[in-house]
């Protein structure tokens, strides 16, 4: 019997708020309707809204992200020899940091691996992913395949998972009318248009580590890591490691099974410190000055101990070393030498139809 769109996703919603999960079919089948614009307003919100209340599983992750890449994710093609790698937090967390995870990229590229980054502008915090890459001189409306251009240019690129040429059809229209954390943080920011098959990935929740590893490795990751740090003393969590408490990782390499595992910072030699010093500023202006220091080595406290813990992980992630500890070093090494900071200039001026004004815009944050 046919069933109309609204009542379709109507059932799912009364299961979803009854704590009963969707198979990875009807995950797919409710994004297909959402993405298509078929059914009203109130029930994409509620069925957004009852799905993240209830806790999503990976297979109703995997059935969005089927959904999100198949129908509203643009397709781009870089160069084979290159194994692509990204790093990136899925937002809702309750400890917000500045963009760690943007820093951490830029020093993973000045290590020479390849970043195809996809982020958003802010939805739960003051300065998302796009919103500082623009700050920088980044330019983050241009197409995909500039963005792809990049990366083989310069190591990094970041797709804007809010702009039309990367997800024509429907995420930008969702993301722009939603403030609050949802299952797309998870699955669209997984939607990368390349496709890379290497990934550091930090979740909001401690309980989402395994399921978020497990979407990775179904969808096509060959090596991922998947961390949710926390903050000593404090109920608070961050999308990222952290170098203020334990963070709890979940991971493969290859073909071996996920593990588990837990990073204490005290024992890396990385100083905790103020964990507010890692708060981002209030003023994107303010903020993308403070950034771009960390960048120029105007910087040794707690926001660089968090940079080089995390990019640490894009090292160990991508097998370009054995350890974290010698992942930590060589992020240490490149930050202190300059080299991350002329791969964040290399990045403005690949990644922008005007670079000359993009690197003008750079320079002056550190003027």
């Amino acid at each position: 019997m046919f069933q109309s769109p609204d009542k379709f996703l109507g059932n799912l919603i009364t299961r979803l708020i009854r704590k009963n999960s969707l198979t990875r079919e009807e995950s797919r089948q409710a994004f297909s309707h959402i993405l298509n614009n078929e059914v009203t307003d109130m029930h994409q919100g509620a069925f957004l809204a009852a799905l993240t209340a209830k806790g999503e599983t990976s297979e109703e992750v995997v059935g969005a992200w089927e959904s999100i890449y198949n129908l509203d994710t643009a397709k781009v093609a870089v160069e084979p020899s290159l194994t692509l790698a990204e790093n990136s937090g899925t937002g809702m967390d309750t400890f917000k940091t500045f963009n760690i995870s943007t820093a951490a990229s830029i020093v993973a590229a000045a290590g020479g691996i390849p970043m195809a980054r996809h982020g958003s502008r802010a939805l739960t915090s003051v300065c998302g992913t796009v919103d500082m890459a623009e700050a920088l001189g980044v330019d983050v409306e241009c197409t995909a395949d500039v963005v792809a251009r990049s990366i083989e240019s310069s190591n990094l690129g970041l797709f804007n998972g809010m702009s039309p040429h990367i997800h024509p059809r429907a995420l930008g229209r969702i993301l722009s009318r939603i403030s609050f954390g949802s299952t797309l943080n998870i699955a669209a920011s997984l939607a990368n248009p390349a496709l890379p098959s290497i990934g550091v990935r930090g979740v909001y929740a401690k309980d989402m580590i395994q399921p978020v590893a497990a979407v990775m490795k179904d969808i096509g990751y060959t090596r991922a890591l998947v961390v949710h740090g926390t903050v000593e003393h404090s109920d608070k969590g961050m999308d990222e490691a952290s170098v203020c408490g334990v963070t709890h990782c979940a991971g493969f390499f290859d073909d071996n099974e996920i593990s588990t595992f837990t990073i204490d910072p005290f024992r890396l030699g990385l100083s905790a410190g103020d964990p507010y010093e890692l708060a981002p500023e209030s003023d994107i202006e303010m903020e993308s000055r403070r950034f771009a220091a960390l960048l120029a080595r105007a910087d040794d406290g707690v926001r660089k101990d968090a940079v080089i813990l995390n990019a640490g992980l894009i090292f160990l992630a991508a097998g370009k070393t054995g350890t974290l500890e010698q992942g930590i070093e060589t992020a240490c090494q490149l930050l202190e030498g300059g080299a991350a900071f002329k791969a964040l200039e290399s990045w403005v001026s690949s990644q922008n139809r005007f670079p000359e004004k993009g690197l003008q815009s750079l320079h002056r944050l550190v003027s």
